[in-house]
Formats: C-alpha cells, structure tokens, sequence
C-alpha cells in the first residue's frame, strides 16, 4: 500500500508542475507578431499570476500597462508593469468589480495600431466582472444556479446575458484596437466562448436560452433583471482573435506519461467527465474490481467536471465526493488507490483540492465510528476524509485544467 500511495502522491505533483501555464505563454507569444503601437494586457483567472509572469518575461518594457485579476491568495508578488487585483470566487465581489473597472478603464480610447493581450484562464467568470444588474441581486441567481446544480455552461450563460464584459463585450470595448487572447481552458470541449464566460468572443448562446436555463432551475428574477435578459450579446466581433494552450486533455496526457514511466499500463478512459461525482466515483471504483484479475500495473485515467446536487449542511466538493464514492466500491482492495482532484488547488468551498482513497478508507472510518454511506447521502465528504488522512491539500496552484482523476491497480499486491 506504500508504494501505491506514493506512485499516487508522484503523479500528482508531477501532474501540476507540467500544467502550469508559463512556458506554453511564453511559446505562444514568441509566435506572434505585435504592432506599432501600444501593447496593453489583461490576465485574468485562477492561472492570472503566472500568465501574467510569463507575458512580462516575454514582452517587457513593450508592455505600457498591465492588469491581473486573480483568486484571493493567488498573487506571489510584484510584476513590473502590472497592477495586480486579488478578488472573489466563486461568488463576485466588490473587489472583482473595483478590478474590473479599471480594466474597463484601460481600453478606453485605444487606436487600430494598439493591441491589447487578454490572458484567459478558468475562474475568470467570477474574478472579471461588471454586472448589468445590482451585485447582490447578480450573486443570488449565481448562488441559486451553483446549488441547484447547474452545469458550468448553464451558469455562465446566464452570466453573460447579465455583463458588460462577458460573451465578446469586453473585444467590443477595445475597439478599434486588436484584441489577441490566450487561454487555458477549464472547460469541456475548449469552446473559447465558454472559457471565463468568453469576453472576447462571439457568444452562440442567446437570450432565450438564458431565460430557459433560469425557468429549469425555477430561478426567480426580477423585472430588472428580464428587461437585461433582453439585451443579446455580440454574435460577431471582428478585432479579436484566440488561441487555447492548455486543457485537460493536456493533463491527462501528462498524468498518463507519468504513470507510465513508473511502471503502469496507462489508459485514459474520459477526458470529458461530466455527471453527478458519486456516480463517475462508484462507476471508477467498480472498474477497479474488473481490472485487478490482470497481471500488470494499471492506470486508469480521467479528465473533467463532475457536479453535486448539494442537499443538507454537509462538506465537500466534486473531487472529494467522488473519491469518497469510489472509496465504497475498492473497500478491501489493498492493491488499488484513487485520488481525485482539481488542477487550481481548490475543490467546492474548502481548502481541499480533492481526495484520495485505497482499500482500507472505509474500514478506517468504520473504525471510528462514521458511516461512509451516510456521509455521501450527507454530501460530507470532506469530513470523513480529513478523518482518514485523505484530504489533498496542495494550496493554490497557479494553474486551472479542469480536474484529474486516476485510479491506480498494481499486480501482486
């Protein structure tokens, strides 16, 4: 069981170090040609930090001003030439609002020659904000969608009919000047409009489809709120253009390179995860049970975003409940191991990033008491697994590729 946990503890750490994004901005931008005129950047995401690192290694003294929105915590020091913000997420606060304010400010007046350089990554939704609708009455739909379970696209639709910057308004506020992004993407499929809400892209999404996505959920809204639902967003912008660098895919190839340099059969069975996390949980801890009769070390690996229907007062997030549910299914199983986590360091309203679990997780908690069946029922998972030493706490990671999952089976055990 030692070496399996320390293989698992192995491809984690190996996993975020190749994930995070400067060398691949620092790439992607020595590819393209800037013009004469100014060059302005706005970084914004759970990755802002680091991508607005690298665009500074890159570009330098070019650079006339720079502004970088990220999570609290997230923010390692000074970068010249950039004022760094540091604000809320999941829920938008006022300090994302002050932030984003003075990134709206930036673009003000700009010329065709100029340029800005908008670095996107995951958690952008929340972090760049500058809602058509009061704050407080913005944050309760987002609450509201968050608990009902609500996919990301779903949630970010609504956002965006709701924004002065999301769905290609932002591209439309810098205009005459070009508008060049890079991103890494959380989301499933890459799609550019879906990443931090797409400020810089034309959004395929329409009115009526926010205004079903709020009756579905029986989101109650305002007549202020209505009259802005009536707004459309741009559908074509013709001064932006953007490219992805990274994605979850781009881990799971990463994890599967290194699982198999330490010695296990790897297979990558979903990069695009996305159901309830018990069931992706249970149904990965039952694989483990068919796979365990060959005779060789195995890895079985999956990228995406899970969701929970959050019910009760309990604990957790996707990456823990989903660990937790698989912990069910391996019970006694001494050659398996599984961990779950979120590639931004964060998972659900904890300081987790996700968990990890083996065979000997529920005789653990039995052990002392708790029930691992009521504390899925109980959506607890943090709690039973900080019972269990099964939390996984890496703090902020500077980087935001969706969630990795690997379940690991080693022969003769």
């Amino acid at each position: 069981m030692e070496q399996i946990q320390a293989d698992a503890y192995a491809i984690i750490d190996h996993a975020l170090k190749t994930a995070m994004p400067g060398p691949a901005v620092q790439q992607a931008l020595q590819k393209i040609s800037f013009d004469m005129g100014k060059i302005y950047v706005l970084s914004i995401g759970k990755a802002a930090y680091a991508m607005a690192d690298a665009a500074q290694k890159v570009l330098g003294e070019r650079i006339s001003a720079g502004i970088c929105i990220t999570k609290y915590g997230h923010v390692k020091g000074m970068i010249p030439g950039f004022a760094c913000y540091e604000a809320g997420h999941p829920i938008t606060d006022e300090n994302g609002l002050a932030a984003s304010e003075k990134a709206m400010a930036m673009v003000q007046g700009l010329k065709e020659k100029d340029t800005v350089l908008v670095l996107i990554s995951g958690g952008g939704s929340a972090l760049f904000e500058s809602p058509a609708v009061p704050l407080a009455e913005y944050n309760a739909i987002t609450e509201q969608l968050l608990k009902s379970g609500a996919d990301i696209h779903e949630i970010n639709t609504v956002r965006k009919h709701l924004s002065h910057v999301k769905g290609g308004r932002f591209a439309k506020l810098c205009a005459p000047a070009e508008v060049i992004g890079i991103a890494l993407s959380d989301v499933l499929g890459n799609d550019p409009s879906a990443i931090a809400s797409g400020p810089i892209s034309p959004d395929p999404s329409t009115c009526m489809n926010a205004e079903e996505i709020l009756q579905k959920y029986q989101i109650l809204i305002s007549d202020n709120v209505r009259l802005e639902l009536e707004k459309e967003t741009p559908k074509v912008i013709g001064n932006a253009e953007i490219r992805v660098i990274g994605s979850v895919k781009s881990l799971c190839l990463d994890a599967k390179r290194t699982c198999e340099a330490r010695g296990y059969h790897a297979e990558i069975i979903n990069d695009a995860l996305c159901c309830e996390a018990k069931d992706a949980g249970t149904a990965i801890g039952r694989m483990a049970k068919e796979y365990r009769s060959e005779n060789k070390n195995i890895a079985l690996i999956a990228g995406g975003e899970t969701v929970v229907h959050v019910t009760g007062h309990g604990l957790g997030g996707r990456n823990q409940e989903m660990a937790l549910a698989c912990a069910k299914e391996i019970s006694g199983l001494a050659d398996v191991c599984f961990f779950s986590l979120g590639s931004d360091g964060t998972d659900g309203p904890t300081d987790a990033a996700g968990g990890i679990v083996n065979g000997n997780t529920e005789k653990e908690l039995c052990r002392q008491g708790i029930s691992l069946s009521e504390k899925l029922l109980a959506h607890d998972s943090y709690h039973a697994l900080k019972k269990c030493h099964g939390l996984l706490m890496t703090g902020p990671t500077g980087t935001n590729l969706n969630d990795l999952s690997v379940l690991l089976i080693r022969k003769g055990q």
